[in-house]
């Protein structure tokens, strides 16, 4: 045990997906704190292994940044209760159409521990078949599916034309586990 006790939160500010609260804490010295922290549902998100070889990738606008970014497909743990293989499987049809017939969860990894309690889960989707899309949201509405085989990534990754975290995260484990390690 760690001796920190989280006392309380003040909610700051509530909005479309993220709250913004003041939290007290007590050090095991008995010294009280405060920390600003970022309340989120927390994501999932998957990397789709076509037969091929090439992962499904997305390249949408990202309102935080002001760019375009590409990365696998994901989405926000929006549904109480859910578990994670089942939204992984409906963002993945909402998405990019395809369904998996196998999720391997890669990782859970907390995407900014200090300033956030965001966990994200990543699995590895393959045995995909074509489903109908069903896009939500004016960014998923103008966003582009784009094919690139899984072994170019680290190379993307290197370049920076890959730069969202979770991507990186996903494409490298989903190497990792291919190659039996």
């Amino acid at each position: 045990m760690s001796g920190f006790s989280h006392l309380g939160d003040t909610v700051l500010h509530t909005g479309y997906v993220i709250s913004l609260s003041r939290s007290q804490f007590q050090a095991p010295d008995g010294t009280l704190f405060e920390r600003d922290v970022v309340r989120h549902p927390g994501a999932v998100s998957v990397v789709p292994l076509l037969e091929s070889g090439e992962v499904v990738l997305v390249r949408q606008y990202r309102a935080a940044i002001d760019q375009m970014v590409l990365e696998i497909p994901a989405g926000k743990r929006d549904v109480p209760g859910e578990p994670t293989e089942v939204t992984a499987q409906r963002e993945l049809i909402e998405e990019v159409g395809f369904a998996a017939g196998r999720l391997d969860l890669l990782s859970r990894f907390h995407n900014s521990i200090g300033f956030s309690d965001e966990e994200s889960f990543v699995y590895l989707g393959r045995d995909l078949t074509e489903r109908q899309m069903d896009r939500q949201g004016i960014e998923e509405n103008f966003m582009d599916v784009v094919l690139v085989p899984l072994e170019q990534t680290p190379a993307m990754i290197g370049s920076g034309e890959i730069t969202d975290a979770k991507t990186v995260i996903g494409l490298s484990l989903a190497i990792a586990l291919l190659r039996g390690a």
